[in-house]
């Protein structure tokens, strides 16, 4: 990959997130809107569609050749290839229906399994967090205009085995999520929604984020790039390998976001 090119991801994603961030604030500002189920019976609403639309339309623009593989486009679920765009238009629609503020617009670069490049920005709590150009991780602070603000570069933790933070999924915890976590000696665990756990490991504002339980490739690729770029670690839960990506169907098994330091323990 080029260094243009990478410029060209870096600017394009950052400028195509903020777009669909200000698509979606604009649904989330009134004070209803349609909201229905999915065949698999996950939400969405016109905001998620409206967002879709548009990173779409964009991405064409900037990026004609790469192939796009989202979340609200099922005919994009069969696409393989060797470098794709995965993106997530509204990850958390359930914080978003309840109106929580933890959802985030998502996009990343997928070259040969691995997401090397991503944005994840959270319109509601003015969080934006990417990869830049060079592949380190920033969070931006705002107000966000068309110039970047001050960036402030992501570095996981140093984790204390001995009193380790915890973030965990708000929507889907569960038993088995809490039966995992009770293995570690944990000092504080707190919930969020969305890709923005896997930017608290970036941030080192957490050790450690367990998934147990069924995620898509667009949920997590946004993320994973962050914490990559900061030095983290994304793994499969069952073998502790990397977490990778454009397998079929695009599901992802369980998996574990960390700081290098922390001293996993086996799966089951």
């Amino acid at each position: 990959m080029t260094n243009s090119f990478l410029d060209q991801i870096e600017t394009g994603f950052r400028d195509i997130a903020l777009k669909a961030g200000a698509v979606i604030m604009e649904v989330y500002a009134r004070p209803d809107f349609e909201a229905r189920s999915k065949a698999d019976d996950s939400p969405v609403t016109e905001a998620d569609e409206a967002a879709d639309a548009l990173i779409r339309a964009e991405l064409t623009k900037l990026f004609p050749e790469i192939a796009v593989v989202t979340e609200e486009l099922s005919e994009s679920h069969s696409i393989q290839a060797d470098r794709f765009i995965i993106v997530d238009p509204l990850d958390g629609t359930k914080e978003f229906v309840k109106r929580r503020g933890d959802f985030t617009v998502n996009l990343a670069l997928v070259e040969h399994g691995v997401p090397l490049r991503g944005v994840v920005y959270a319109p509601a709590k003015e969080r934006l967090f990417y990869t830049r150009a060079d592949g380190s991780s920033v969070e931006e602070a705002g107000p966000f205009t068309d110039t970047p603000g001050a960036l402030t570069p992501l570095k996981v933790s140093q984790p204390d085995n001995d009193a380790l933070l915890v973030v965990a999924s708000k929507s889907h915890r569960d038993a088995a999520t809490d039966a995992y976590i009770n293995q570690y000696a944990v000092k504080d665990s707190k919930s969020a929604g969305s890709s923005l756990k896997f930017c608290l490991v970036a941030a080192g504002e957490a050790d450690f984020y367990p998934r147990l339980g069924r995620t898509m490739e667009w949920d997590t690729a946004a993320g994973h790039a962050v914490v990559l770029g900061a030095g983290g670690q994304v793994l499969r839960f069952d073998d502790h390998t990397a977490l990778r990506y454009g397998k079929p169907g695009y599901e992802n098994p369980f998996f574990l976001v960390t700081a290098p330091g922390v001293a996993l323990k086996p799966a089951g």
